[in-house]
C-alpha cells in the first residue's frame, strides 16, 4: 500500500535541540537569580536530584515534561524557604520564561520547503515526546495534528502515540511512515505499531538498534525520493 500519512518527530529531526535547551536553561537561571535570589545560586545538580526523586515517586511524570519542570522548580523554591503560594507563582513564571526561550529555535533550512512539497500529496502529523508547540513555531499549517506525550500521558517508544496518529490520520499502519532521529523512540516505536520508519541520521552514525530502519536519510530533502520509491 502506498504511503498516505507521514508523522514527524520534532526535536533533533526538524531542528537541533541541544543548543536551544542549553540557552533556555541559562535564561531560566538568570531569571531565577533576579526574581528568586535565594534559589538562584543553587547548583543545577540539586535540581536534577529533585527531578529524579519526583520521577521515582510518580513515574508517569517522565512523559509530562512541562509539569515535571514546574514541579521541580516548585519543590526547589519551597525547600529554600519560599512559601507555598509564592513558590507556586515563581515556579509558574519561571517555567513560562524557560518555555519561551525553548521555542527560540531555527528549523533546518530544508524543513519548510520539504514540508511544503509533502503536504500536497500526504497527510502530515507530529508525534513527539517533547514540549515544543508547532503553533508557536509557525509550523502548524503544515500538519493535520500534533501529538505530544504530555497530552497523551504516554510517550514513544510505546506504540500508543503511533496508534493515535493512525486514528487521527484515518489510515492503516501499512499506509503510514514516521520520520525521526532516535533509534528506540522513533524507529523501534513506529515499527512496533506497524508503521514504516525513516531514520534521520545527519551525522552518519552507525546503526546500533535491533531491527533496521526502513530507510535512512541524512537530509530531509532526501525524503520525497524515498517516498516516491515506495509507490
Amino acid at each position: 500500500m502506498s504511503i498516505k500519512l507521514i508523522t514527524f518527530d520534532l526535536d533533533d529531526t526538524l531542528w537541533d535541540t541541544a543548543p536551544v535547551i542549553a540557552s533556555a536553561e541559562v535564561v531560566l537561571r538568570d531569571w531565577l537569580e533576579a526574581n528568586a535570589p535565594i534559589l538562584g545560586g543553587v547548583p543545577v545538580e540539586h535540581l536534577f536530584a529533585i527531578r529524579e526523586r519526583l520521577v521515582q515517586a510518580e513515574p508517569g511524570l517522565k512523559h509530562r515534561i512541562s509539569a515535571l519542570r514546574r514541579r521541580v522548580l516548585f519543590h526547589a523554591l519551597e525547600e529554600v524557604g519560599y512559601g507555598e503560594k509564592q513558590a507556586q507563582a515563581l515556579a509558574n513564571e519561571g517555567f513560562e520564561v524557560f518555555l519561551h526561550a525553548r521555542h527560540q529555535i531555527e528549523v533546518f533550512p530544508e524543513v519548510q520547503p520539504v514540508l511544503e512539497i509533502l503536504r500536497r500529496h500526504y497527510t502530515l502529523g507530529v508525534v513527539t515526546n517533547g514540549n515544543a508547540d508547532i503553533r508557536r513555531l509557525g509550523l502548524a499549517d503544515y500538519f493535520r495534528f500534533a501529538l505530544c506525550a504530555e497530552d497523551l500521558g504516554i510517550g514513544k517508544p510505546d506504540p500508543a502515540p503511533f496508534m493515535e496518529a493512525l486514528k487521527r490520520g484515518e489510515v492503516e499502519a501499512s499506509a503510514a511512515v514516521h520520520i525521526g532521529d532516535h533509534p528506540g523512540d522513533d524507529i523501534a516505536g513506529a515499527q512496533r505499531a506497524g508503521l514504516r520508519a525513516v531514520w534521520f541520521n545527519p551525522q552518519g552514525k552507525a546503526w546500533a538498534g535491533e531491527r533496521a530502519p526502513d530507510a535512512e536519510i541524512q537530509r530531509l530533502s532526501q525524503l520525497p525520493d524515498i517516498l516516491a520509491s515506495w509507490r
